[in-house]
C-alpha cells in the first residue's frame, strides 16, 4: 500500500499525493521549473538549498539516474554537485521502471539514498499556476501519520544559504593551466569549473568568505548559489576591493555572482514574484537585439533603474523584461543572470566564457585597448544579418500548394499553406495562390486574394508568373511537390527573369538538403555525421555503393515523398529490384547502411534572417529506425532521452541549420544508438515537414505561420506568442502533457497488398491524442484511429512472433496480445527492439487490464477505477474486463466523483496565463483551466483521414465555425483528433 504525503502552503491550500523517495517530512520555499528533462541536474543544483521544486513536465524518472563518476578534473559527469541540495521533489507521475543505457538506479532509489522525499500524483500544473499568481510561497510536505504542527514552516531567504553549501577550504582544478582563474564558491556547478578548465585555465575554487587578493589570480569568477544574496556581505566587501581600482583584472559572474557584483557597485536587488526556473528564458542582447534561449534558477534579480551611469545592462528578459545582465562601459567587467553553462538546459552562450577568457588572456598580456562590452559587441553580432535599408516588403506574393493529395503529403500542406495566407494578409500583402485540390480550406473564399486551380508544374506556375508578376513566392509551404517544382523554375531561370524573389529558405539552401552528395559535404565541414551514405545515378552504382557500405542496406530515392520506393536490401537481388523500381521515380537514388533498431528522433527548428534560432519541438519515434517516421508511432516530446542526448541533438540542429543558412522552418531527423550517446543525422527537411502540423497543434507554437513572417525578414523577437499574446516568438514551447501520435492505415481496402510497414510510407492519416500521461494518451490515440477500438486491445491480433519482428500495421495489438500471453518486457524488446520504457507502459496497461478481470461492477474499487481511467481506460473498455454494460461503469464512476478535467495546450506550462483554444481531457488533475458558462456550440468533426474521409470534411468544419461566428456571435467548441 503506498503511503500518502501531503504538501501544505502557508495559505492553507493543500494537495494529496503518493509519497515516494525518502519517508521524510519536509519544510521549505515551493517553486517550479518548467525544464522537460535535466531532474539529475537540477536536484544536484545547489540554487535549489532547501526548496520543494515541482517539476511541470508530468512523467519524471524516464531515464532513470546514472552512477556519479568522475570525468576529467576530478568532477562528476552527470551531476552538478556531490549531493541533492532540493528539499523536495514535487512531480504528477514518477516512472517506476526507467529505461536508459546509462542508467543504474531509478530514481526513487536515488532520492531515498540522499533522504530526500518526493511526492507524485499531484495536479502540477495548479500548483504552478497558482504559484504564477500568488507568487512564489513556503510549503511544507508532511507524511500521513506525522503531526502537521510538528514541522513547521521553513523561510530559507531568512538566513545565509550560500555559507551552507559552499566549500569550507580553497581547491584547485586542472593546476597546469595557463591562466589563473580564481572561483568565489556561493554555491558552484561542477560544469561552470569545467567550462573554464576546458578553455586552459587554473581554476581555485576559494570559500565565498575567502579573502581576495589579485596577485593571486588572473581573473575573477563569481559562481551562482542560493537564497538572498544581501547575506553575502563578506564576498560583497572581497569582491568591491578588486573592482574599485583605477585597473581592475577581468571579473565575471553568474546568477547570484551578478547580483552580488550588481551590489557591489551600488546596484539594488529585489526578490521576484515566483522567480525564473527554467530552460526556455528568452534573453535579447543590448545592442545587436539578437535572442538567446537560456537557463535560468534564481528568485531575485536586479533593479536596472538603479546601476551607476558608467554600466550598462547587457542582456534584457524578452518576457518580463527583467534585466539579465550588466556590463561595464569601459572596464573588464560584466556578469549575466542566466547560465550560459548549464547542464540541464541550452548553452547556446556558453562562449561567454571563451570571451571572458580571451580578456583575461589580453589583460594578462598587457593588451587592455578592447573593452569587454566591445568585445562582447563584436562576439554576438551576426554579420550575414541583411541591413535594414535591404529588407524590401513584397507586395503581392505567390503561394505554391501541394497539390492533390497523396500519401506522405495530405491536410498537413493544406494547414500550412492556410497559415502562411494568413500571415501574408497581417502585413497587408496580396496573395496569389496556385492548388488544384479543391478540398482544402486554403482555396476558400476569403483566404487567398486570388486562386489559380493548376497543376503544380513549372509551365504552368510560370503562366501565372507572366500573369500576375508577383514579387515574391514561398516554396516551402507545400511539401516536396511545391519544393521541387521551385527548385526547377530557379534552374530554369524563371524566377530571376520575371524579379520574383524567393522568401525564407534559399534555393540553394534547399538543394544542399535535396541533393545528398552535397549534403554529406556539408555536414563534413562542420564535423557532423551523417549515415553512411552513397548516391548512385544507376543500378552498376547502387550495386558498388552497397557493397562498399555491406549489407543490410536501405534504398532511397532522393527528392522524393513519403519514403516513395525505398526498402531494405539484404542482398544483391533485392537490392536490384528496389534500385529498378526507384530510377521510376527519380534521376538519383541514396543508398544508406542500414541502421535498423537505433532510435529515431526529430527537432523542429526555426531561424530568421538575423540568426535568432529555436528548436520548437522534438519528437522520438516509438518504432526503431528502419520503418517510416509516417508509419510509426511518435511521442512528443521525447521520453527516453536524458538531458545530455536531448541537449546533443538540439545543439546540433541548431548548428546545422545555421551553417545551411534556412531561414523560416525545417525538419532534422536522428538516428541515436539505443547503447550510447553516438547519433547520425539522417536528413534535413528544408521546408515545412508532414511533421510540422503535429509539433505545431503538439506544442500550440504555429510553425507555419511564423515561418511566413520570417520568409518577409521580421526578427523572430519581434512577433508575438500566439498562445500568451505578452511574451515573445523566440522561445522554446516547454509542455506540461505527453502527446502521442498513431498512424492509419486502410490497406484492407485493396486485394493482394502487403500489410508490412517499413521505410516506405503507406498510411493515409494520423491522429494527435493528449494526456498527462503517456497510457492515457497512447490508449486514447488508438480509439481516435478507429471508433471500433477500445484501447490497447489484445482481442484484435493474435500473437505472432514473426509480426513482431516484421512489423505491419496490427503490430501495436500482438504487442498487446504478448502481453496478455505472458511475454516479458525483455521479449518483447528483443524482437521489436521498441525501447523498454514504452514497453513497460504498455505493460502497465495490460497489467491493469488483468487487475480489472478480478472484480465486476458491484465489487471494483474506487482506486483501480480511476486508476483504470489515469491509464486512459474508458468506460466501455473497462466494462468489457468486468463484464458489465458502458452505461454501467459511466453511472458508476460518476457516483466516485470520478470526473475528467479541462487543460490548455499553452506552450509555457503555465508559467504565463494563456488565451489557447487548445484543450484537452485528463484524469490527472483536479481543476479546470477554464469553465464554460456562456452558450456554446459544439462542431463535430470527421476524425483521422481515411479513404473516403478527408480534408473535404475539415473545409466543412472550418466552413460551418466560420458562419456560425458570424451569424450568432457565439463561441465554438470544435471536437477532433486530426491535427
Amino acid at each position: 500500500m503506498a503511503t500518502l504525503a501531503t504538501l501544505i502552503l502557508e495559505d492553507g491550500e493543500r494537495f494529496r499525493g503518493r509519497l515516494f523517495g525518502a519517508n521524510v517530512s519536509v519544510s521549505g520555499e515551493v517553486v517550479f521549473q518548467t525544464g522537460m528533462v535535466g531532474y539529475p541536474e537540477a536536484l544536484t543544483d545547489p540554487s535549489y538549498r532547501c526548496q520543494l521544486l515541482t517539476l511541470t513536465y508530468p512523467l519524471i524518472g524516464n531515464y532513470g539516474v546514472p552512477n556519479d563518476k568522475e570525468e576529467e578534473f576530478g568532477l562528476s559527469q552527470w551531476f552538478e554537485s556531490s549531493k541533492i541540495h532540493a528539499a523536495a521533489l514535487i512531480i504528477g507521475e514518477l516512472s517506476e521502471d526507467p529505461s536508459h543505457w546509462s542508467s543504474v538506479k531509478s530514481l526513487d532509489q536515488w532520492l531515498k539514498e540522499h533522504g530526500i522525499p518526493g511526492l507524485q500524483g499531484v495536479d502540477t500544473r495548479c500548483l504552478t499556476k497558482k504559484i504564477r499568481e500568488k507568487g512564489t510561497m513556503l510549503g511544507k510536505l508532511v507524511v500521513d501519520g506525522t503531526p502537521e504542527d510538528s514541522i513547521p514552516f521553513d523561510n530559507p531567504d531568512q538566513r545565509n544559504l550560500v555559507q551552507e553549501v559552499s566549500m569550507k577550504e580553497p581547491r584547485v582544478f586542472n593546476p597546469s593551466g595557463s591562466l589563473r582563474i580564481t572561483a568565489v564558491d556561493c554555491g558552484i556547478k561542477y560544469n561552470q569549473i569545467r567550462c573554464l578548465a576546458q578553455r586552459g585555465a587554473r581554476v581555485t575554487v576559494v570559500p565565498w568568505d575567502h579573502p581576495l587578493d589579485a596577485n593571486d589570480f588572473d581573473g575573477l569568477f563569481i559562481s551562482n548559489g542560493p537564497g538572498d544574496p544581501q547575506f553575502c556581505q563578506a564576498t560583497i566587501s572581497n569582491v568591491r576591493k578588486m573592482v574599485f581600482v583605477d585597473q581592475p583584472k577581468p571579473v565575471f559572474g553568474i546568477c547570484l555572482g551578478h547580483q552580488l557584483l550588481s551590489l557591489v557597485i551600488g546596484a539594488k536587488t529585489y526578490k521576484m514574484k515566483y522567480g525564473n526556473r527554467g530552460h526556455n528564458q528568452p534573453c535579447l542582447h543590448n545592442g545587436t537585439d539578437r535572442c538567446f534561449i537560456t537557463s535560468q534558477n534564481h528568485g531575485f534579480a536586479v533593479d536596472p533603474d538603479t546601476l551607476p551611469s558608467d554600466w550598462d545592462v547587457l542582456f534584457t528578459n524578452a518576457n518580463d523584461h527583467t534585466s539579465e545582465g550588466i556590463v561595464h562601459n569601459s572596464k573588464p567587467l560584466f556578469s549575466v543572470q542566466f547560465h550560459p553553462e548549464h547542464m540541464a538546459g541550452p548553452t547556446d552562450l556558453v562562449s561567454l566564457f571563451d570571451v571572458f577568457l580571451d580578456t583575461v588572456k589580453d589583460f594578462k598580456e598587457g593588451n587592455t585597448g578592447k573593452a569587454v562590452k566591445q568585445r562582447l559587441m563584436d562576439h554576438l553580432t551576426y554579420s550575414g544579418a541583411p541591413k535594414t535599408d535591404e529588407v524590401v516588403r513584397p507586395k503581392k506574393v505567390l503561394i505554391l500548394g501541394s497539390g492533390g493529395l497523396s500519401i506522405g503529403q495530405a491536410g498537413e500542406f493544406d494547414y500550412s499553406g492556410s497559415q502562411a495566407i494568413k500571415a501574408l494578409k497581417e502585413e497587408n500583402i496580396q496573395t496569389v495562390l496556385i492548388n488544384p485540390n479543391i478540398a482544402t480550406v486554403q482555396t476558400s473564399k476569403g483566404l487567398a486574394d486570388k486562386v489559380y486551380f493548376l497543376p503544380i508544374t513549372p509551365d504552368y506556375v510560370t503562366q501565372v508568373i507572366k500573369n500576375e508578376r508577383p514579387d515574391g513566392v514561398l516554396l516551402t509551404f507545400g511539401g516536396q511537390t511545391a519544393l521541387n517544382c521551385g527548385v526547377e523554375l530557379t534552374k530554369m531561370g524563371v524566377l530571376e527573369k520575371y524579379k520574383v524573389k524567393v522568401l525564407g529558405t534559399p534555393v540553394a539552401s534547399i538543394e544542399m538538403t535535396e541533393d545528398r552528395k552535397i549534403f554529406v559535404e556539408k555536414m563534413e565541414e562542420i564535423n557532423e555525421h551523417v549515415a553512411p551514405s552513397e548516391a548512385a545515378l544507376s543500378v552498376e552504382q547502387a550495386i558498388a555503393a552497397a557493397e562498399r557500405l555491406g549489407f543490410p542496406v536501405l534504398v532511397r530515392s532522393a527528392f522524393a515523398l513519403g519514403g516513395l520506393g525505398s526498402g531494405f536490401a539484404n542482398n544483391r537481388e533485392e537490392l536490384i529490384s528496389l534500385v529498378t523500381s526507384a530510377f521510376a521515380h527519380t534521376s538519383q537514388v541514396l543508398v544508406d547502411k542500414s541502421l535498423k533498431g537505433w532510435k529515431e528522433i526529430e527537432y523542429e527548428v526555426v531561424r530568421d534572417a538575423y540568426d535568432n534560432c529555436i528548436t520548437v519541438c522534438n519528437m522520438e519515434n516509438i518504432d526503431p529506425l528502419g520503418i517510416h517516421t509516417g508509419e510509426s508511432i511518435v511521442v512528443a516530446p521525447s521520453q527516453t532521452l536524458n538531458d545530455h542526448e536531448y541537449n546533443m541533438l538540439r545543439n546540433t540542429a541548431i548548428k546545422v541549420i545555421r551553417h545551411l543558412g534556412i531561414v523560416g522552418e525545417c525538419n532534422i531527423q536522428y538516428a541515436l544508438n539505443p547503447e550510447s550517446d553516438q547519433y547520425y543525422i539522417i536528413e534535413v527537411n528544408a521546408r515545412l515537414s508532414r511533421s510540422s502540423a503535429l509539433a505545431s497543434k503538439a506544442t500550440g507554437y504555429p510553425l507555419a505561420y511564423v515561418a511566413a513572417k520570417l520568409g518577409l525578414g521580421i526578427p523572430l523577437p519581434q512577433l508575438k506568442n500566439s498562445v500568451t499574446n505578452s511574451t515573445t516568438a523566440n522561445f522554446e514551447p516547454s509542455l506540461d502533457y505527453c502527446v502521442v501520435k498513431v498512424p492509419r492505415w486502410d490497406l484492407s481496402k485493396f486485394l493482394r497488398v502487403s500489410t508490412k510497414i517499413g521505410s516506405s510510407m503507406k498510411s493515409v492519416g494520423e491522429v494527435m491524442a493528449i494526456g498527462r500521461s503517456f497510457e492515457e494518451a497512447f490508449q486514447k490515440a488508438l480509439r481516435m484511429v478507429d471508433e471500433n477500438c477500445v484501447g490497447f486491445d489484445h482481442t484484435i491480433k493474435p500473437v505472432s512472433e514473426k509480426e513482431l519482428q516484421t512489423p505491419t500495421d496490427k503490430r501495436i495489438f500482438v504487442l498487446a496480445s504478448a502481453f496478455k500471453a505472458g511475454y516479458s518486457v525483455d521479449q518483447l524488446y528483443e524482437l521489436t527492439k521498441i525501447d523498454r520504457w514504452f514497453l513497460h507502459k504498455m505493460k502497465n496497461i495490460a497489467d491493469h487490464e488483468r487487475l480489472l478481470e478480478n472484480y465486476n461492477q458491484s465489487t471494483i474499487p474506487l482506486d483501480v477505477m480511476r486508476k483504470a481511467k489515469q491509464l486512459g481506460f474508458s468506460d466501455k473498455q473497462i466494462a468489457l474486463a468486468i463484464q458489465s454494460t458502458e452505461l454501467a461503469v459511466r453511472k458508476l464512476r460518476h457516483d466516485y466523483s470520478i470526473l475528467p478535467v479541462v487543460k490548455q495546450i499553452d506552450t509555457v506550462a503555465a508559467e504565463w496565463p494563456a488565451h489557447t483554444n487548445y484543450l484537452y481531457l485528463t484524469y490527472h488533475g483536479t481543476e479546470n483551466d477554464l469553465s464554460f458558462k456562456e452558450p456554446h456550440v459544439m462542431v463535430i468533426g470527421s476524425g483521422v483521414y481515411r479513404i473516403g474521409s478527408s480534408v473535404e470534411f475539415d473545409w466543412c468544419a472550418v466552413g460551418c465555425i466560420t458562419k456560425l461566428r458570424k451569424v450568432r456571435s457565439l463561441d465554438m467548441v470544435k471536437i477532433g483528433c486530426r491535427f
